[in-house]
């Protein structure tokens, strides 16, 4: 039970030690340019949520260490050469994923471009959508399936760890981004932190969303778990924020709109993602993806 205790630890330390250092981070952000008005004008939610990355990254080390995985290689990150047909692989199913459940949401409730598109707006709006699916996908697969789900393993049956990390991935994505008034200060994060955890007090909210960022997690561990290392992980992971983020900022709800079904913006919390999330998971544990020589990699 060793390494279920370091994980517990862990998740306390990032999260009411990212809520006591949110503050400070929020008044760091203040002296930043005004001309980097992300960063300048950042909400405290903003600064909480920076706050838990930082200290889950700085964590993630001793955690590393504790979870028994002695090397980068254990963690899925093996070399590179040979792997990108994996990358372009789960890149391409990502993509193929929300594309489709993209396009029923558009034909069935008259979702439009959003109106306000400029060339610079466009563009913008790519560029970042890459810059997050590159970085995003590369810090969660490392941490979340190498990190979390590759440690529990060496202690659990597999599926167990699959469902526990997955269940870790789902909390730490259905956080709410709830504002903040009056004065910022020094446990004015702990009160945030109580209300980042709303959400799941709502069951509308926890079915399907928390349920659709479960299987998620399932589903790129089961990759991992399928292929012996990260990087179909990280393409599949990648063409699912790439895409999410270009709906979300590129498109506008129609008049037609049941989010209920087809979800908001995020799209991820509609039943439509649900059932197209069953499907990739489907199609991932049946899929000759040839697991190489890698440690932990199993066949269908």
């Amino acid at each position: 039970m060793r390494p279920l205790r370091a994980l517990v630890i862990y998740l306390i330390i990032v999260f009411l030690g990212g809520a006591l250092l949110a503050p400070w981070l929020y008044r760091l952000t203040r002296f930043a340019p005004s001309s980097i008005a992300y960063v300048a004008k950042a909400p405290l939610h903003r600064a909480e949520l920076g706050a838990f990355g930082l200290l889950a990254l700085v964590g993630f080390w001793p955690l590393r260490r504790r979870l028994g995985i002695a090397s980068w290689r254990e963690t899925g990150l093996v070399s590179p050469r040979g792997q990108w047909r994996k990358v372009a692989g789960g890149l391409g199913l990502g993509i193929a994923a929300v594309v489709l459940a993209a396009g029923f949401a558009f034909a069935r409730t008259g979702r439009t471009l959003a109106h306000d598109l400029s060339p610079h707006k466009v563009t913008g709006v790519v560029f970042g959508a890459l810059a997050a699916a590159a970085v995003a996908a590369v810090l969660e697969e490392i941490l979340f399936r190498g990190g979390i789900f590759g440690g529990l393993r060496r202690t659990f049956y597999w599926p167990l760890a699959l469902v526990a990390s997955a269940a870790i991935y789902a909390f730490a994505h259905f956080l709410q981004h709830p504002d903040s008034t009056g004065p910022v200060l020094w446990y004015s994060g702990l009160g945030l932190l109580l209300r980042m955890l709303g959400g799941f007090g709502d069951i509308q909210a926890l079915a399907p969303g928390f349920l659709n960022l479960v299987l998620a997690g399932m589903l790129l561990g089961l990759a991992y778990q399928r292929t012996g290392n990260l990087y179909f992980s990280i393409g599949l992971h990648a063409g699912w924020i790439l895409c999410l983020k270009l709906y979300a900022n590129l498109t506008a709800a129609g008049l037609r709109a049941a989010t209920g079904f087809w979800g908001t913006d995020k799209l991820i919390d509609g039943w439509m993602a649900c059932l197209a999330l069953a499907a990739t998971l489907a199609l991932v544990k049946w899929l000759p993806l040839r697991p190489a020589r890698e440690p932990f990699a199993i066949t269908r």
